[in-house]
């Protein structure tokens, strides 16, 4: 019997050489833990045996158990690169649509050749939906959980069709006379056309960029030209009224090509132009294109006396212009483009006071093609993507698993586990929640093995080795011993 009770300590002695042998091995693979060899004693007796006499029967590997202690983080410079810092493990599919998930603290993932996020095995990293303008997570079931794309590009182009424009006059401006011939005061300059090309018929401009349905570039220029009170009514221009107000035509240009400019009505119905451009070419083959009046009152703030002043916004109502009349690249020619005098939240409306020109607030919706220059992950786990075009888009979240027995795990390569009726059923959350871990975006999770530790336990269990085998040999001369009596 004691033959078998040394064998069996051997045999425990080997399994912890061969534990702390695989963690030293392990000791710089991204997301490993580390293992302890757990052993308990054999005892076996029967209920007519003393047990005040009985000797044990040796030492049994009760189990390989991991330790799931967090491992030191490391900074990259890959933002595809995760870490857990707290609970949980990454969930992988080794195929689009399979939901025999493999869990995983490496985080170290990139992308494959339909850009998808992978890990080394190709596994695809899971994530769930979530609404891509706002980021709001739309389920947290790992039925639904899909593999997180990254596409290059940010799609189709977006055409613009609204402009947000708010600016400030500067009532220190001189007027420009409506009709061709100097007024009797010197101050005034000469009255001529409007022309886009002669800077001294208007007064200030200023431009944006929009786009066509195919996502092409334009430039829409806003000039504003200060009129004389009393002046015009000839060839069609309406005359300015001598009420106290102050008063601007507006015209606009895309890609310095005239085009008529109508404000809106409440209902949206156009408002006779109140501004028209006299009918002289400036060259580009376009007659003539009409635009705007509005009026400024005493305050500096929009006049009610502007056609079509919204008293709801307290400023000009908004105008249209149709931008595709234009187009000559087969662009959709009949994009209109609204433009309204205010910014989106209604805060923000054109002003006339005594300082320099000044645009205040300028945004336009339309979008063209992006191409992807940057991905970030929040601590939440929540990726979105930003485009060269200016859009940014969520693309999904990261999903985080949890087990109540992290040990009972199977370990399937790769530093990936399997669940186990051991282990207990999957549940998943968001990252930064709950008992749930933060995502940690360029960074990797280090092995948690010590190795300072292990050198010490490599030392102990070659000792006990040593004195296992001593003890098989102390029995060996003893039977020796017996077989040589005579």
């Amino acid at each position: 019997m004691s033959f078998y009770i040394a064998l069996s300590g051997i045999n425990a002695s080997q399994k912890d050489l061969d534990t702390t042998a695989n963690n030293i091995s392990n000791v710089k693979t991204t997301g490993f833990k580390q293992s302890r060899a757990e052993f308990s004693d054999i005892y076996a007796s029967s209920i007519f045996n003393s047990g005040r006499a009985k000797v044990g029967d040796g030492v049994l590997t009760a189990s390989v158990a991991q330790q799931f202690s967090q491992g030191t983080l490391e900074l990259t410079e890959n933002s595809l690169d995760l870490a857990i810092s707290g609970n949980g493990f990454f969930a992988t599919a080794s195929q689009i649509g399979d939901q025999d998930y493999n869990f995983t603290r490496s985080g170290a993932f990139k992308l494959n050749n339909e850009s998808y996020m992978v890990d080394n095995n190709g596994n695809y990293l899971m994530g769930f939906p979530v609404d891509e303008v706002t980021g709001a997570n739309q389920s947290t079931s790992l039925a639904t959980a899909q593999p997180i794309r990254i596409p290059d590009t940010a799609g189709a182009p977006n055409l613009t069709e609204n402009v947000n424009l708010s600016f400030n006059l500067d009532s220190r401006s001189q007027e420009v006379a409506v009709e061709t011939g100097a007024p009797a005061d010197p101050d005034y300059i000469e009255g001529r056309p409007f022309n886009p090309e002669d800077r001294n018929s208007y007064t200030s401009s200023t431009s944006t960029t929009i786009y066509d349905s195919l996502g092409e570039a334009h430039v829409l220029t806003t000039y504003y030209v200060r009129r004389e009170a009393s002046q015009g009514g000839e060839n069609g221009t309406p005359a300015v009224p001598a009420d106290g107000n102050s008063y601007w035509d507006v015209y606009t240009t895309v890609d310095g090509l005239g085009v008529n400019l109508q404000q809106l009505d409440t209902d949206g119905n156009p408002i006779a132009a109140a501004a028209a451009e006299p009918t002289d070419d400036f060259g580009d083959g376009n007659t003539s294109f009409s635009g705007i009046r509005v009026a400024f009152g005493a305050d500096g703030l929009p006049s009610s006396d502007s056609a079509g002043y919204d008293t709801t916004l307290g400023t000009f109502s908004p105008a249209s212009v149709q931008v595709g009349s234009t187009f000559t690249n087969g662009a959709n020619p009949t994009q209109r483009i609204n433009i309204d005098f205010n910014d989106p939240q209604g805060d923000v409306v054109p002003t006339q006071y005594a300082s320099e020109f000044e645009v205040n607030f300028l945004e336009q919706d339309g979008s063209t093609v992006g191409r992807l220059t940057q991905v970030d992950t929040a601590e939440d786990g929540k990726i979105s993507a930003t485009y060269s075009n200016g859009d940014t888009r969520f693309l999904g979240q990261v999903a985080l698993v949890r087990f109540a027995n992290e040990q009972g795990l199977t370990q399937v390569g790769g530093t990936s586990w399997k669940q186990s009726s051991a282990s207990g059923e999957a549940l998943a959350g968001e990252a930064n929640s709950g008992t749930f871990g933060a995502i940690e975006s360029s960074a990797l999770e280090n092995s948690n093995v010590n190795l300072t530790k292990e050198l010490v336990d490599l030392i102990s269990a070659q000792r006990n080795f040593q004195a296992n085998s001593r003890s098989l040999e102390v029995n060996n001369t003893l039977n020796q011993t017996i077989l040589q009596i005579r």
